[in-house]
């Protein structure tokens, strides 16, 4: 498994072509979000995403892929630029605010898919920031 995967996932994220990350996403995905539960499905995937997009405009700069030896896992390091469209639920209320935060997100890699996504940032530097 080359990270030929990973890069087409972020080169979507960042073009906000959703399709496209889905096209790197295996049938039964499991996604893990950041301080919430886990999602299974390229749909619900989608719906993650479309909520995402609605509140939230980002950017990821720095990205930096790392992989075992045997292509089955891999991690990415990145900053998230972004800034705060819609009030999510049970966040501050969203004035266009920006942000800058470390992040990254380790993957379970099937073949030619990601089978697994799991993200990470500090929730309390985030709200900080768009709290300032």
């Amino acid at each position: 498994m080359s990270q030929d995967v990973i890069t087409r996932y972020y080169a979507a994220f960042n073009a906000d072509d959703i399709a496209g990350m889905l096209d790197c996403l295996t049938e039964d995905v499991a996604h893990h979000v950041n301080e919430g539960g886990v999602r299974v499905g390229k749909d619900a995937f989608e719906a993650f995403c479309a909520h995402m997009n609605r509140c939230y405009q980002e950017r990821l700069e720095d990205i930096a892929v790392m992989r075992s030896e045997d292509g089955t896992r891999a991690a990415v390091e990145f900053t998230v630029h972004g800034r705060y469209l819609e009030t999510d639920d049970g966040l501050p209320e969203a004035r266009g605010q920006t942000y800058v935060l470390p992040a990254g997100t380790f993957f379970s890699l099937s073949g030619s898919k990601i089978a697994r996504v799991v993200t990470y940032y500090n929730l309390a530097d985030w709200t900080r920031q768009v709290s300032a």
